[in-house]
């Protein structure tokens, strides 16, 4: 079974061709983060007209990297939520013609569910496992029991932790994006700056819900101050917030008596953070799966086999009625989907 995947949900314009046997055929990125940084973040206007720019270079491309003919595909996954919604439409239309055109069933993929299984390209992983889902618009945890089988347990209450981290760079005037320049400035600095770690021992309603907007002001007051080394501020950042991302996961684990967890989406590549977990792997006997780093960031392959797993095990597709939506949970996807198909 071959299947596209399509992903406009921000700023990267991605197809893949996934292929049940012989796995990813090809996975074709266009990134405009070079067109954004003056902005300090995504500018929608701007991402949706380079996505209508580069949709269908990056679309050609994807089918010739993988040696296919678009008649050749099985169905054409495509992501629908969540997402700036100037930017899914992008994607959403050119599926929806593709599979008019060629007769191709329509599969919707959710962002977050895509990056969860896209460490299942290159890994085996049991259920249930929990998931942590970390990038610039969020930071949630689930309890996933088999594929659409979710249970949201919690997500941030202010800012997502990549939204933190871009932030924090702007204030240290490092640039953006900002989770891979903190990242490497931290390792030349201290972890000497105390900043607080939200929400981290809390086991009342906000035990699951995560906080950064108090650990983004604290950097800031230490910053105005003049005192600490970029450098150091940067390390005393990383080590709060992946202290608090760690210890929540931990928590999760332990209420459910699950000893797997996925950690997926774009500050999955932190290196601080892939440290930590792999500490937790020998103090808490746990085993921590992350995707490889190029599935980590927005990319049509994780999309591509999610929708593949999607139409193989429940056969869910939707028809060209379906609309993109710019918020909405994971477990939630699954009740609209699943109301909405038009076949199983």
């Amino acid at each position: 079974m071959k299947i596209l995947g399509i992903e406009t949900s921000c700023d990267d314009t991605a197809v893949s061709v996934y292929d049940s046997e012989e796995g990813l055929l090809s996975n074709i990125v266009s990134s405009q983060i070079k067109m954004h940084e003056e902005w300090g973040g995504v500018y929608p206007d701007l991402a949706a007209r380079e996505h209508t720019k580069n949709i269908i270079p990056v679309l050609d491309r994807a089918l010739k990297d993988a040696s296919i003919d678009i008649k050749d595909i099985d169905g054409i996954a495509v992501t629908v939520a969540p997402g700036l919604i100037v930017s899914l439409v992008i994607g959403i239309s050119v599926a929806k013609t593709l599979s008019w055109i060629y007769r191709k069933p329509l599969i919707p993929v959710h962002h977050i569910e895509a990056h969860i299984f896209a460490s299942f390209i290159t890994e085996k992983i049991d259920y249930p496992f929990i998931a942590l889902v970390v990038s610039g618009g969020h930071t949630e945890l689930y309890l996933i029991k088999g594929f659409e089988d979710y249970r949201y347990l919690g997500g941030t209450l202010d800012d997502a932790v990549g939204e933190a981290y871009d932030k924090v760079a702007r204030m240290l005037g490092l640039g953006y994006p900002g989770g891979p320049v903190i990242d490497r400035l931290s390792k030349e600095g201290r972890d000497i700056v105390k900043l607080p770690r939200p929400l981290i021992n809390d086991r009342g309603k906000n035990r699951f819900n995560f906080s950064f907007s108090g650990l983004k002001t604290a950097v800031l007051r230490e910053i105005q101050k003049g005192i600490y080394r970029k450098e150091d501020i940067a390390r005393s950042f990383q080590e709060a917030a992946t202290d608090v991302l760690l210890a929540k996961t931990i928590d999760a684990m332990k209420e459910f008596n699950i000893k797997n967890v996925v950690i997926a989406g774009g500050v999955s590549a932190n290196s601080r953070l892939r440290e930590k977990f792999k500490e937790a792997e020998e103090n808490h006997g746990i085993k921590a799966y992350f995707p490889p780093l190029y599935l980590c960031t927005d990319n049509g392959a994780m999309v591509a086999y999610t929708g593949y797993k999607r139409f193989r095990e429940s056969g869910t597709t939707v028809d060209y009625s379906f609309e993109g939506k710019a918020r909405l949970r994971m477990d939630k996807f699954i009740e609209i989907i699943r109301k909405s198909s038009v076949s199983s």
